[in-house]
């Protein structure tokens, strides 16, 4: 169950058959190594599906091949550069900045975490840059690639260990 998704220059996303509506990074698009924390670009390259993050709250368990794992109300992902957990989940409260997982909105309630800068994490290279639910009128992300939770549950149920998401400008 690999599969491959690509983004397109016309605000879409296609792979395995699919041709999918999305939305990106209000900054637009930017070269994996220019990214910075907070520019809200989102990082051209081929990155892995790492795993699914879930509301149990609010869905069922995706059907995927990914590993999966459900959202608790504590968790965060921290985008203080100079932390040593910068771009990685903590627990919340949490000293450092970091961004609420669980959250009002029904952006976060299925999250595919991607490799960008994970190993090794080089400090404000960007954070928290995922694949989620796109707002319903797919407004701009703060860098992330957003689709309709429709069309991820069908991404999520042609994905498994090696697929990938290509930001494409």
């Amino acid at each position: 169950m690999t599969a491959r998704f690509k983004t397109t220059s016309r605000g879409g996303l296609e792979g395995e058959g699919l041709s999918l509506m999305c939305a990106h990074g209000k900054g637009g698009f930017i070269a994996a190594e220019q990214k910075r924390e907070g520019d809200g670009a989102s990082p051209i390259g081929v990155w892995t599906m790492k795993r699914v993050f879930w509301r149990p709250d609010r869905l069922s368990r995706p059907i995927t091949g990914l590993p999966t794992v459900p959202l608790r109300e504590h968790d965060g992902w921290c985008d203080e550069a100079s932390d040593p957990l910068y771009n990685r989940p903590v627990r919340l409260p949490y000293p450092a900045s970091c961004e609420r997982l669980w959250r009002d909105d029904a952006i976060y309630d299925i999250i595919v975490e991607l490799d960008h800068n994970s190993a090794p994490v080089v400090p404000a290279a960007g954070s928290a840059i995922f694949f989620h639910l796109a707002r319903p009128d797919y407004a701009d992300t703060q860098g992330c690639i957003a689709i309709a939770k429709t069309d991820m549950l069908d991404v999520l149920a042609l994905s498994g260990p090696g697929s990938i998401l290509e930001i494409a400008a």
